[in-house]
């Protein structure tokens, strides 16, 4: 897997009182993506359970480029910035198009690991590390 892009049909509780996706919803398709991509590397949710880790936010900033409207189909792919080799730190990026495949926002995350029962940043599995790092990377 090197590049990784999910379709959301924009619902009603997305919008705002002037009809356009209300800011924090573009959050919200960014963590839908990333979510995406940890189920299609073999790591759902309760995988992570199972492990005792999960990801953290430290940092997520969001430019806004274009207005989306209600009932558009936007996709939102998932690209990697700055990883650490063993992925235990990393910045990714996703980017938002609207239906006429025109960029409407670009979002920046950065996260660590943490293991859930000592609530100290911990190493993910090598696999997911591989996986992020086999990762297309955002053009400068």
């Amino acid at each position: 897997m090197n590049s990784l892009s999910t379709q959301i049909r924009v619902p009603w509780a997305d919008v705002d009182r002037n009809q356009y996706v209300r800011h924090s919803a573009y959050y919200d398709y960014g963590a839908h993506c990333r979510i995406q991509f940890f189920i299609e590397c073999g790591f759902p949710l309760q995988k992570f359970q199972e492990l005792g880790i999960g990801p953290i936010l430290f940092h997520e900033e969001c430019s806004f480029l274009k207005e989306i409207k209600m009932e558009e189909t936007v996709t939102i792919n998932l690209l990697k910035g700055e990883i650490r080799d063993d992925g235990s730190r990393w910045a990714l990026h996703h980017e938002i198009f609207n239906s006429k495949n025109e960029k409407c926002a670009h979002i920046i995350t950065k996260g660590a690991w943490m293991d859930l029962t000592k609530r100290k940043l911990t190493l993910p599995p090598e696999e997911l590390a591989d996986k992020f790092n086999k990762l297309d990377a955002i053009e400068a």
